[in-house]
């Protein structure tokens, strides 16, 4: 497979040279067909690979993969971050992986304990591959995966075949640092952020992060019931700003920049609690919070579906501070 050539790859170098958004929009089609994958998985600097997902939410046509699929070729095996939303996303990226190398998987890394990190363990675990996560996602996973397994089944109906509720073999808390062939790998928790055991991989020789759900920019980023806002913005300021990265490849959309990130993350966190705090020092209620004024970021995929429903998440959260 050629890894630096194709419109992909252009769109990439774009994002990150010109600090300006890649290209990104729901109505993309897929752009792998014949693969259960949303896109092939590209190299974005030496050894380090992605499969970018889909902006749109997770549905039938992109087969749940909508968000990246990475791995690292270190020389002596190969590590995955993401298990992947079904077995047949697993499957079909190992398949690709054998295409770059006949290194063998020696490692899959779950981002969080959401299910397009965690539900292709099942075909994971059967090639015997070690599968390691954060202890709060694990956890997670294993209290709610029937519920994020029955979800999933919803809308993959005969993808989601092969797909069964798999704990990680091993956990972690802060820090794991795995040296492996070429490369030295940090795995982190930098403190509460989008969801329950958030995790960023960290290169520090190649001054590069796989970010996870901490980072965001293509896509309005979505705040969960139990996403704590002011944590998440700590968490950036304490520990994620702090590693002076100069690649960021997100949970979702392409490779870019911290300039990037932090725009549409940090930035996005900060204002929307702005507007939340102007509107409750109004005396404002929740009916009225969900239209507060995010219109700096409306041309966000994913934007219609959780700009209201991420006020009224913070509105609540806010309330109580």
């Amino acid at each position: 497979m050629k890894s630096l050539i194709g419109p992909v790859i252009a769109a990439m170098l774009v994002s990150v040279l010109s600090f300006g958004p890649a290209v990104a929009s729901e109505d993309i089609p897929d752009q792998y067909p014949g693969s259960p994958l949303y896109s092939p998985p590209v190299e974005f600097i030496p050894g380090v690979w992605s499969a970018i997902g889909a902006s749109a939410p997770p549905t039938y046509e992109n087969s749940g993969h909508n968000n990246n699929l990475s791995f690292l070729v270190t020389g002596d095996g190969v590590i995955v971050i993401n298990g992947g939303a079904a077995y047949i996303l697993a499957k079909a990226l190992h398949g690709e992986i054998k295409k770059i190398t006949d290194q063998p998987v020696k490692l899959v890394i779950n981002e969080n304990g959401q299910g397009h990190a965690m539900l292709g363990n099942s075909y994971w675990a059967g090639q015997g591959v070690p599968i390691l996560a954060h202890e709060d996602a694990a956890h997670e996973f294993e209290e709610n995966g029937f519920q994020i397994l029955e979800r999933m089944k919803g809308y993959n109906r005969d993808k989601a075949e092969g797909t069964s509720v798999v704990v990680p073999t091993e956990t972690m808390s802060d820090r794991k640092v795995i040296e492996m062939g070429s490369m030295s790998i940090e795995v982190l928790n930098l403190g509460p952020a989008h969801s329950p055991g958030d995790i960023s991989v960290w290169l520090p020789e190649q001054k590069l992060v796989i970010a996870g759900d901490m980072a965001f920019h293509e896509r309005l980023l979505p705040i969960f019931d139990d996403t704590d806002t002011a944590a998440w913005l700590e968490s950036w300021e304490t520990g994620f700003e702090k590693l002076g990265a100069t690649y960021v490849i997100p949970g979702h959309g392409h490779p870019t920049n911290m300039a990037q990130v932090r725009r549409y993350t940090r930035d996005y966190l900060t204002y929307l609690r702005g507007k939340i705090g102007e509107h409750l020092e109004n005396g404002g209620g929740l009916e009225d919070a969900y239209y507060v004024d995010q219109s700096p970021y409306k041309h966000l995929d994913t934007f219609e579906q959780l700009a209201t429903r991420n006020a009224g998440r913070v509105f609540e959260q806010m309330e109580f501070e």
